[in-house]
């Protein structure tokens, strides 16, 4: 199966991962969430080729995780702005960020700080009814009928 195959899938997972699954697609997104939004930027910080990055960026706002905005008309520039969909990816991010830190990273090269409490800020998977901690073993999964 190709990888834009992926979005024709019954599955969340294949959905999502024909978005952000690309090779450069999550590094675009982290300095989006840094407050970046110029394409010179992307291409400075991540030297890629404009070829790679013009097809990320497409797809990104094909998707609505990013809206394209003009910021100046002569000569015609835009940078590149996270949507709600996109901002809902922040934990996705940060989960990979994790695991990075984790097994890749003897030394983690970046820490969240928590601006309310100024403490190191860790992402958690909690049940939304009771907020207790929960893993993939405390987990089932039910499926909609209408996929089988």
């Amino acid at each position: 199966m190709k990888h834009d195959e992926l979005q024709d899938v019954y599955c969340s997972v294949a959905r999502t991962w024909s978005v952000i699954g690309e090779r450069w697609t999550m590094m675009i997104l982290r300095e989006c969430f840094r407050g970046e939004r110029r394409y010179d930027h992307f291409r400075s910080k991540l030297g890629l080729g404009s070829n790679v990055l013009n097809d990320r960026l497409r797809l990104l706002v094909d998707a609505g995780v990013l809206d394209r905005v003009r910021y100046q008309d002569n000569p015609p520039r835009h940078e590149y702005r996270l949507t709600p969909k996109g901002a809902d990816l922040y934990p996705v991010l940060v989960a990979v960020m994790a695991w990075g830190d984790k097994y890749e990273n003897d030394v983690p090269p970046v820490r969240l700080v928590h601006r309310g409490c100024g403490h190191a800020a860790e992402p958690r998977m909690t049940c939304a009814h009771c907020a207790e901690p929960v893993g993939w073993r405390d987990m089932t999964a039910e499926f909609e009928p209408a996929a089988w």
